[in-house]
Formats: structure tokens, sequence, C-alpha cells
């Protein structure tokens, strides 16, 4: 049985699973100036730290080894406390992995929408000083 929301309710997402909103990926095939080129993933990105909404802008290299649905439809991010148990159940479309140091990345597929999970390394447990 599916589960409905009012419409003035928060997904359960946020609401049950106290995932928080990241951002929006918002894939796209033209240059534009101020994107910014992450080699190691062939892609090239734009508004993440700009945005006051939270919309990032990908543009993926033809080598870049991701579904297709993450290359052509937009996708909502959500940071997690656990990865693992944030994917229990869930149709996984790219396993976890590490695309930079302390953060660990996966994408589900929810109705044919690609969903991204972030979890952040908690520095203050690494032994790393806490920022200020």
């Amino acid at each position: 049985m599916i589960e409905k929301r009012g419409v003035q309710d928060s997904p359960a997402a946020t609401a049950r699973l106290g995932w928080r909103f990241h951002h929006v990926g918002i894939p796209h095939t033209s240059p534009c100036a101020g994107e910014r080129h992450i080699d190691h993933l062939g892609i090239y990105v734009r508004g993440f730290e700009t945005s006051p909404y939270g919309i990032e802008w990908i543009r993926f290299e033809p080598h870049c080894r991701v579904p297709e649905v993450v290359r052509t439809v937009p996708h909502i991010a959500f940071a997690v406390d656990d990865l693992d148990e944030a994917l229990k159940g869930k149709e996984v479309l790219i396993a976890p992995n590490a695309p930079s140091a302390g953060v660990r990345v996966a994408f589900i597929l929810d109705d044919g929408a690609p969903v991204e999970l972030l979890q952040f390394q908690d520095i203050s447990r690494a032994g790393c000083p806490t920022p200020k």
C-alpha cells in the first residue's frame, strides 16, 4: 500500500527518515562559463557553490560511466547519516562510492527518477579539528 501525504506535509524522506535536502542536479549538454571540470569523474559542474537554492548544473563527458537516466533526468540529493541503512530496500542505480575525500555517494531509482544520497564523514570523529 502506498502511503499518501497531504499537500502541506513534508515527504517521508525528510519527515520520517530524517534525510536533509542537499541539492538538485540538472544535466545539460552545452559548455557554460564558470563550469568546473572534475577530471576523475568525467563531468563538468557549476552553480553548486553559488546557488542560493542548491542547484547544480552537470555536464557529462562521453566516457563518463553513469546510467543514461542520470545523464538525462534531473535528480534530487539528500544528505543521510548512514548511507548503507538508507539504501536498504531501495533500487540501487549507482553503488556506494567515494568521489572525493570525506564523502560516500550512491544513487537510487524512485519511480523512474534518480535520487542521490550522500553521507559525509564526521570530521570531528576522524581526529580532525571541527570547522568553525
